[in-house]
């Protein structure tokens, strides 16, 4: 039977009062606060910490790779500018004008130049006048005359000459390599045009991933060639000339939200300028590309950092929560623990007071007693009293014998209390023990319509114990029992036993039906003198009686209650008894072949 409000000892409640569950729920939630902080704090500066140096480390590597590709590539056109260049040089160098401008001459060359690759669309030789001489090539362009176009005087001008992509007579982007030989008063030009395609493959020749492009333009930011996404040959290249203002750089190029024409994703940047032609060599990429690996890398290390918070968070909440139910459960036992030793000093200070008055009122007891007894005698010896008289007195006597008789019964009752009655160590069996009690009382309980129900355990072993004072102590509980069920038709009283082998001893719970105990008399049921019984039902002691025998015997008691459902004891028993009751040998008398 589980009841509601619960005592222990002397009627002190149970319940956690060390500052309630405020207190509680104030501590556990700054319990959790300062364990966060204290293992979030180092988390967050070392995951921050390798976070800025794995991107910084990994920013630096990627441009370092754009740096080293830019100009690497950059490189490689020039030479191939350079080696173009030489071949012309080579052929008008080591050929005459007049072999040169026989057609057949002119082809044999132009076969030879190209063995190593399609490197040339067509080949030329024109004059100081800007007259072709000969020409091999798919375009008809005998008749033409260079003298006015721009690149014919940058050739007479300097020697050498590498043209920006223009239309030209052909009508199609091309960029031309001419030579100047001059002989005496002679002059002539070997003029060849690269190829567009050969040389744009050469350009792109380089691997950028899925959204990288590489292209050329010139200072006006004309497409030389022709990149993969933005723009075609010739046209007008999409990125800011403001963002190349440095012979070679590497830099991130964010959208500009204001201009429509700049609406581009994010970008990595590399570029640097070629010397001849001063043609700018662009690698980009976009920076979700770029920075895919790094970007996974931080995911993979914001999910661990997360997985990290929570793992720590939840470890937080259910240590927090365990540390608070440990703190709770001993400020629980410590409290109990003060209010038993403040129980234990006001009984023994009670205990005092009852042994002096006991003292105290024996005396006179005996005194009236043996007068009484005087009184009878000499009334017994008188021959001529009346006999009604006598009678009438021998009845008062007899009322005086009685109250006396009352008052040492309570005499005796406070001497036990004060624990100055002797105490008899005897192997109790306690099984037959209430078995005997129950029998005893059994016929009273029926005549109150009371039931006995007895739930023993069978393995319950002997153990050393005061019979005399357990029957006290149970008669006590049974008789409050009887009477919490006053003005009930029926009810049953439950006795059961335990062994209790971890905590060496026998548990044992008395439990009613009766009308049960009300909150504010559990607090005063164990103290002396305390009753809710009619005047001169109840002495008030036996619960405080039990208390102090069950205390002395090394065990305890405490008591459940709800009005309407009933009262349930729980009391413990050690198998032996306290050193101190043990050793007061001159008190005690131990007989261990009783059996109850």
């Amino acid at each position: 039977m589980k009841l509601g409000s619960e005592t222990i000892g002397n009627g002190d409640q149970i319940g956690g009062e060390r500052g309630g569950k405020n207190h509680y729920s104030r501590l556990y939630r700054k319990f959790v606060f300062l364990t966060l902080i204290c293992s979030l704090a180092p988390l967050f500066l070392v995951g921050w910490g390798i976070y800025i140096y794995y991107s910084g480390f990994s920013r630096m590597r990627i441009e370092n790779y754009f740096k080293s590709q830019v100009e690497h590539h950059r490189g490689i056109i020039e030479l191939f500018l350079r080696e173009r260049t030489s071949d012309l040089q080579l052929v008008i160098f080591t050929h005459s004008p007049d072999y040169l401008q026989k057609t057949p001459n002119l082809r044999r060359v132009f076969n030879v130049m190209n063995r190593e690759g399609c490197f040339f669309t067509d080949l030329g030789i024109i004059d100081d006048q800007g007259r072709h001489l000969a020409y091999v090539g798919p375009y008809d362009l005998m008749g033409k005359n260079y003298s006015k176009t721009f690149w014919f005087k940058e050739v007479m001008k300097k020697g050498v000459y590498i043209s920006d992509m223009f239309m030209g007579f052909r009508n199609a982007p091309h960029f031309i390599i001419a030579v100047l030989r001059t002989e005496g008063n002679r002059k002539w030009i070997l003029r060849a045009s690269i190829d567009t395609e050969y040389f744009r493959s050469l350009v792109e020749n380089v691997k950028m991933g899925r959204t990288g492009e590489v292209y050329l333009s010139n200072r006006e930011g004309i497409l030389q060639t022709t990149p993969r996404f933005s723009g075609k040959i010739m046209e007008k290249a999409p990125l800011p000339a403001a963002f190349f203002h440095k012979e070679s750089g590497i830099g991130i190029l964010e959208t500009d939200r204001d201009d429509p024409n700049q609406q581009f994703p994010r970008q990595i940047i590399a570029y640097t300028w070629l010397q001849n032609p001063r043609w700018k060599l662009v690698i980009k990429q976009d920076y979700s590309e770029a920075f895919r690996d790094v970007n996974h890398a931080n995911r993979a290390a914001l999910i661990f950092l997360h997985l990290s918070l929570l793992v720590i968070l939840i470890i937080s909440v259910i240590s927090t929560r365990y540390m608070i139910k440990v703190i709770k459960k001993r400020d629980e036992e410590a409290d109990r623990l003060n209010k038993q030793l403040t129980q234990a000093s006001k009984l023994a200070s009670l205990g005092e007071l009852s042994a002096g008055v006991a003292h105290e009122i024996n005396n006179p007891l005996a005194i009236i007693l043996t007068e009484n007894q005087v009184i009878r005698d000499s009334v017994e010896e008188t021959p001529n009293l009346d006999d009604s008289f006598k009678t009438e007195l021998f009845t008062s006597l007899s009322q005086v014998d009685a109250q006396v008789q009352r008052c040492n019964l309570i005499t005796q009752n406070l001497l036990r209390f004060s624990r100055r009655t002797k105490s008899r160590l005897e192997t109790v069996n306690l099984n037959a023990f209430l078995e005997e009690i129950i029998q005893l009382m059994e016929g009273r309980a029926k005549g109150m319509g009371i039931q006995f129900s007895a739930d023993l355990d069978k393995d319950l072993p002997a153990f050393l114990s005061d019979p005399s004072q357990l029957q006290q102590v149970f008669l006590n509980l049974i008789t409050n029992a009887f009477d919490a069920h006053d003005g009930k038709p029926y009810g049953t009283i439950s006795i059961s036993t335990r062994s209790n082998n971890q905590r060496e001893g026998v548990e044992i719970v008395v439990a009613d039906t009766g009308s049960g105990i009300s909150p504010e008399n559990m607090e005063k049921m164990f103290d002396p003198f305390f009753t809710t019984k009619p005047v001169g039902k109840g002495t008030g002691l036996g619960l405080s009686i039990s208390y102090s025998i069950i205390r002395r015997l090394g065990g305890d008691i405490s008591v459940q209650s709800e009005i309407g459902k009933g009262t349930q004891f729980n009391l413990f028993l050690p198998f032996m008894p306290p050193a101190d009751v043990q050793e007061n040998l001159d008190d005690v008398f131990i007989n261990p072949h009783s059996s109850a």
